[in-house]
C-alpha cells in the first residue's frame, strides 16, 4: 500500500491523518474513518481496517479530531487532546476531513466510525444522505442520558457523576471551565467545559437513525450492554436499510476479531455500494 501522511486545515488547529491507497490498480471507493473517544488514527479499525479494504480498491483516511489522544501537546505550551473534545468541533473536523477528499476528487465516501466515532458516523450519515454506506462500529447512544447511562455502567465518573457535573458547571462559572478535572473511569482527566458539553450535546444516535437515508451496518460485541450500543433500537428507527450484527465474544474493541470484522465489513461493502459511484 502507499502511506501519505496528511494535513487537514479546520478553523484553529490542522489535523493530523494518513491517506492509504493501494499500489496496484484504480481506487474503486473511498473509506473515511471516525475514530473513538481519546483514540487516533494509528489505533484501532483506523489502523486495522485499511489493509483489507485496500485489497478492494478501497482507499482509506484515517485522521485525528482535534479531541484525539487524552491530552497533547500543540504549539508551544498550549495542549489539546480528548480531554479537552466538544462535540461541535468534532462534527466539524469530520466534515474537513470530507472536503479534504473532495478536493482530491473523493466527493463522496465511505464512512465508518468506532464507539464516539460512530455516534459522529450515525450524525453524519443523517446530515449526508449522499453517502453510500456507513459502518457504526459499536456506536453509543449519545443524547443527553449518554453520561447517566455510562456511569451506571461504571464509566464516566461512576457513582460520582452528579458531583463531577456539579462541580464542573462551578468550574465554567467561574471561568475556569478549560481547567482539567479528574474523571474516573474514563480517560481519566477531562476539562469542565468536556464534561459539560459531553453531557449535553453528542448527537442522539437512534434519533439519527429517523434521518438516514444510506444503508448501514451496525456492530456490536455481544461483551457490550445493548442499553449503551443501541445496534437493535437504531435499526428499528432507521428509515434506511440497517443490518445489525451482534459478535460473538466480542469486546467493545474487537480484540482478537480484527481481521474477521475487517473481513466481515468488506463483504457487507461489496453488496451495500454494488453499482454505487463512490469515488
Amino acid at each position: 500500500m502507499n502511506l501519505e501522511l496528511i494535513s487537514i486545515e479546520t478553523d484553529t488547529v490542522p489535523l493530523d491523518g494518513i491517506f492509504y491507497t493501494p499500489n496496484n490498480g484504480p481506487i474503486r471507493s473511498v473509506a473515511l474513518f471516525f475514530h473513538g473517544n481519546c483514540h487516533n488514527f494509528y489505533m484501532g479499525p483506523s489502523r486495522f481496517m485499511p489493509q483489507t479494504l485496500l485489497a478492494e480498491g478501497i482507499a482509506c483516511l484515517a485522521f485525528n479530531r482535534r479531541g484525539h489522544d487524552m491530552v497533547t501537546s500543540l504549539g508551544g505550551r498550549d495542549i489539546g487532546g480528548g480531554s479537552f473534545q466538544l462535540a461541535h468541533e468534532a462534527i466539524a473536523d469530520n466534515n474537513h476531513a470530507a472536503a479534504w477528499l473532495r478536493a482530491r476528487g473523493f466527493d463522496n465516501p465511505i464512512v465508518i466510525g468506532h464507539s464516539n466515532g460512530g455516534v459522529l458516523a450515525a450524525h453524519y450519515a443523517a446530515e449526508h444522505p449522499e453517502t453510500p454506506a456507513v459502518v457504526l462500529m459499536s456506536a453509543h447512544v449519545g443524547g443527553k442520558s449518554i453520561t447517566r447511562r455510562m456511569s451506571a455502567n461504571g464509566l464516566f465518573g461512576r457513582d460520582q457523576l452528579p458531583e463531577i457535573e456539579a462541580r464542573a458547571q462551578q468550574m465554567a462559572a467561574e471561568g475556569r471551565g478549560k481547567e482539567l478535572m479528574l474523571l474516573p473511569g474514563w480517560w481519566w482527566v477531562a476539562s469542565a467545559e468536556c464534561v459539560l458539553d459531553y453531557t449535553v450535546n453528542m448527537p442522539d444516535t437512534v434519533e439519527c437513525a429517523g434521518r438516514t437515508k444510506v444503508p448501514v451496518l451496525f456492530l456490536r460485541g455481544d461483551k457490550e450492554p445493548a442499553e449503551l450500543y443501541p445496534a437493535e433500537a437504531y435499526a428499528a428507527n432507521c428509515t434506511s436499510p440497517c443490518e445489525v450484527r451482534i459478535l460473538p465474544d466480542c469486546d467493545h474493541f474487537y480484540t482478537g476479531q480484527e481481521q474477521s470484522v475487517s473481513e466481515l465489513i468488506l463483504k457487507w461493502l461489496r453488496q451495500a455500494t454494488k453499482g454505487a459511484a463512490t469515488a
